[in-house]
């Protein structure tokens, strides 16, 4: 069986593509991930420390899930000229694999598990009771660096 979308992923282009997509969205999600910690309980239960460490294991966290939805959509729908071709579908499917994880590790780590718990202050999503705030972060950060890096790579020459 023939992937030609990740042999394309692969190729020096599109290895410095992706390489440059996790150290971008890595960056935003560490950002966010210190934002968000007022939504959960740990910010008023945990020491400085153990928040520094809950920020740097959430975010080695983000860049797996980044890195294994984006291979992963690029099995899916990915196309051998990406990604110069395909990219919306590939960027719109990592996106979506992306909030289907985190509503899943949501539900795990706080009903299943109880890792951690959100404050009173997270939003909730409707009937799914997973909070906004990280789903936001899995809908908003992906295809934000996705499509600016393709706009700043792939700009169109002169002429």
């Amino acid at each position: 069986m023939s992937f030609p979308a990740v042999r394309s992923a692969l190729s020096p282009t599109g290895r410095s593509f992706m390489l440059t997509y996790l150290l971008a969205a890595g960056t935003a999600n560490v950002l966010w991930e210190i934002a968000q910690l007022p939504l959960y309980t740990i910010w008023k239960s945990a020491t400085k420390g153990e928040l520094a460490f809950a920020v740097v294991h959430c975010t080695i966290g983000d860049l797996m899930i980044l890195a294994a939805t984006l291979m992963l959509a690029l099995l899916l729908v990915g196309d051998a000229a990406w990604p110069r071709r395909g990219f919306a579908r590939v960027a719109m499917a990592a996106t979506a694999l992306g909030a289907a994880f985190t509503i899943f590790s949501e539900w795990r780590n706080i009903e299943v598990l109880e890792n951690w718990a959100y404050a009173a202050a997270m939003p909730r999503l409707p009937l799914l009771d997973t909070g906004l705030s990280p789903f936001l972060q899995w809908v908003l950060i992906p295809p934000f660096v996705l499509f600016a890096l393709r706009r700043l790579r792939f700009r169109p020459g002169p002429g």
